[in-house]
């Protein structure tokens, strides 16, 4: 597989894009950079957007990934978002929680057809309550991957005790970590079994 045309995306918000990293890599560009180091001839898409829901990213995510697919290449499909469906925006969530849920099954189920994919979950921030809310959604998305045959990892509660994630979403804007921490994320999904690029 290493001399293949090799095409991933990473789809979804502020933390695949990689948002408050003076290195503008992300955890996206650093384990596609540990790819490339291990040999992989790996073409690497982010497609995170700051800000967007479960609910945005449904609306774009099919036709952004088909473009940077050819039918000659291995096609892989990573999701990440979640965090921002659980900010309450006045008295409500931004997305409702099983709005979320069927959100994501209806991706990852268009996904599987054709492309391989996995999910990677959202990770904490600063703000207590909106972890817990995070925390249940992300065990809901594990549930709803588990039933669609999709691999999930789980990152909140590692990241929740990672003393680098914690001290720089901290210390930052509250809900984004800085090189550090990133690679921090970078480093559980490098380590994952389910990871393509070993």
């Amino acid at each position: 597989m290493k001399n293949d045309d090799l095409r991933i995306c990473f789809i979804g918000d502020s933390y695949v894009n990689g948002t408050s990293d003076p290195q503008y890599l992300g955890w996206t560009g650093r384990v596609s950079v540990a790819a490339r180091q291990k040999g992989y001839n790996l073409t690497s898409y982010n497609l995170g957007v700051r800000r967007e829901t479960s609910s945005d990213i449904l609306k774009r995510w099919g036709q952004e990934v088909a473009l940077r697919f050819p039918s000659s290449c291995k096609p892989f499909v990573v999701f990440s978002f979640g965090a921002n469906d659980t900010t309450r925006e006045g008295d409500h969530l931004r997305v409702p929680k099983m709005r979320s849920v069927d959100n994501t099954r209806t991706m990852l189920l268009a996904a599987q057809q054709r492309y391989a994919t996995i999910m990677v979950g959202p990770p904490p921030g600063a703000d207590a309550e909106q972890n817990l809310r995070t925390r249940r959604l992300s065990h809901l998305f594990a549930e709803v991957a588990e039933n669609e045959g999709v691999p999930f990892l789980d990152v909140f509660d590692q990241l929740a005790e990672d003393a680098v994630w914690m001290s720089e979403v901290t210390g930052g804007d509250g809900a984004h970590p800085s090189a550090a921490g990133y690679a921090r994320l970078a480093a559980l999904v490098d380590a994952w079994p389910a990871w393509w690029f070993r």
